[in-house]
């Protein structure tokens, strides 16, 4: 560490790194903490982006204050350019929180292609490890549905086995539009399930129905569940009535 470290608190990347305690300062001044992310905006390093993402983790009141920060907090981000995505991509899989922030930044920086690779990427990392708060999962799968990339069946179907009936039904909307035939049986098996609940039932009547798929092999048990607007035609599809 030189003299201008010394004297100024360290490093470009460790500046930033001590700031972070200040970004999240949810009480006092909030001067302290708007002046510590107006000098993240000002730097030049991956670990300033990493803090500057942590001032979406937290809410401060009063809200006007806090919406005012965090959108101030997302022009700053952006301002980084194509630097910021490698963070985002990590915050993305490692936060738990404010996932709807990340993936608004993301897409204004990534082309739509891009972030559909960086979604799915993170979804399958979820799909192998426990999260306690189902909403991140609900917001990446809101944000592949009705995508038509092959990449979108295998990263939302082991949502289909969630624990949380809230992720089960988010999986479904996102498969409900795409009609890929890997997708047929396992929502057949999750309709017809004895330990699945109604509205993950009511769920994946719908998504059968948008994808057109023929229930053949799981008929008598689909036709007990059917509700309005639900029917089965001739043909074993589902039919949602107008």
């Amino acid at each position: 560490m030189g003299l201008f470290d010394f004297l100024t608190g360290g490093s470009g990347p460790d500046k930033a790194l001590k700031l972070k305690s200040k970004v999240t300062q949810k009480y006092g001044d909030p001067t302290t903490r708007q002046k510590a992310i107006q000098q993240l905006g000002e730097m030049k390093f991956p670990e300033a982006i990493t803090v500057l993402l942590s001032r979406f983790t937290i809410t401060v009141d009063p809200l006007t204050t806090d919406a005012d920060e965090k959108e101030h907090t997302f022009e700053l981000i952006k301002g980084f350019g194509q630097d910021a995505v490698a963070p985002l991509s990590d915050f993305l899989r490692k936060s738990d929180h404010a996932t709807s922030w990340a993936l608004r930044l993301l897409t204004e920086l990534q082309s739509e292609e891009q972030v559909l690779g960086i979604v799915t990427d993170t979804l399958k990392h979820l799909s192998s490890h426990y999260t306690r708060d189902p909403e991140k999962k609900v917001v990446l799968l809101h944000a592949v549905s009705g995508k038509a990339d092959p990449r979108v069946p295998e990263a939302v179907l082991p949502f289909l086995e969630d624990m949380s009936d809230d992720v089960k039904i988010a999986a479904l909307k996102s498969l409900g539009g795409l009609k890929h035939e890997s997708t047929r049986e396992p929502m057949l098996k999750l309709l017809t399930s004895e330990e699945t609940g109604r509205r993950v039932q009511t769920a994946a009547l719908g998504a059968l129905a948008d994808c057109g798929f023929s229930v053949k092999g799981f008929q008598e048990k689909v036709q007990a569940l059917l509700v309005e607007p639900y029917s089965l035609d001739k043909d074993a599809h589902i039919q949602r009535k107008a």
